[in-house]
């Protein structure tokens, strides 16, 4: 009910832009192109935590798109979504060897038969996701999921890990501290168990999902959840293992990789 009160106001009240403020519209095309207006890059930040896997990401948190995801995390503007998912999309193309998008004629029958793109959205805690009314992430990755289908590549979102204990707020905290709240703290599904067990889940189909990478360590820690099941199943070993797409880092990761 909350979702569709949001949905309604959005309709019936004054529309700014999320990103500038500019009047009567929801995202304006100077900030949408800040958001995807260029290509994915690699992205890492220093010190990396261990077992982080490859990380791509669409754009610098900063100015525009930092105001934009927050728009849509916090303050409920959902119909960013879309945009959001656009963005997010790109990088999971850019991480799996298609930065176009696009199926040329000789491959798109091997990309009908492929098995379909897994994205995992890392977890809110349950808490957050209350305060807020909705999961932030899960929508940005329900809206790239679409986005790649309609481009020819066969994704689809599977919620496969969550929370086995809670974690403090990680605002304020440095890497180190980051990495030690986060040890151990998340764990695969009953339902990814089963995957595993029926050898549903492959790992070089995986794409780990945020919306933000800081210092890397909520994304460490999800690779080392998804590893843990793996070797709990002992699957074959899968060159590449899993990978991370993210909509923004911080500017510094982007820095670091260009060097």
């Amino acid at each position: 009910m909350r979702n569709v009160w949001r949905e309604l106001s959005g309709l019936l009240l004054p529309v700014a832009c999320a990103g500038c403020g500019r009047p009567r519209t929801e995202l304006c095309a100077v900030c949408g192109a800040a958001l995807s207006g260029g290509p994915a890059r690699r992205v890492r930040p220093s010190p990396g935590p261990p077992g982080l896997p490859a990380v791509y990401a669409a754009a610098p948190y900063e100015n525009a798109v930092r105001a934009v995801l927050l728009a849509h995390k916090e303050r409920g503007a959902l119909g960013l979504a879309g945009a959001l998912g656009r963005a997010l999309a790109g990088c999971v193309r850019a991480g799996t060897g298609q930065p176009g998008g696009a199926a040329t004629p000789g491959r798109a029958g091997a990309l009908r038969a492929a098995p379909p793109l897994l994205l995992v959205p890392v977890p809110s805690a349950r808490s957050a996701t209350a305060a807020r009314g909705h999961d932030p992430v899960r929508r940005i990755a329900v809206a790239a999921a679409r986005e790649l289908r309609r481009a020819g590549l066969p994704a689809r979102v599977l919620p496969l890990l969550r929370q086995r204990r809670e974690v403090a707020d990680q605002s304020g905290l440095g890497a180190r501290q980051r990495r030690a709240n986060l040890a151990g703290a998340l764990e695969l599904t009953a339902a990814g168990e089963r995957l595993l067990r029926r050898g549903f889940l492959r790992h070089d189909r995986v794409i780990l999902v945020d919306d933000l990478l800081t210092t890397g360590s909520t994304l460490a820690e999800a690779a080392r959840a998804v590893g843990e099941g793996r070797r709990a199943d002992r699957e074959p070993s899968v060159r590449g293992g899993c990978r991370a797409a993210v909509v923004a880092a911080s500017p510094s990761a982007f820095e670091i990789n260009r060097n």
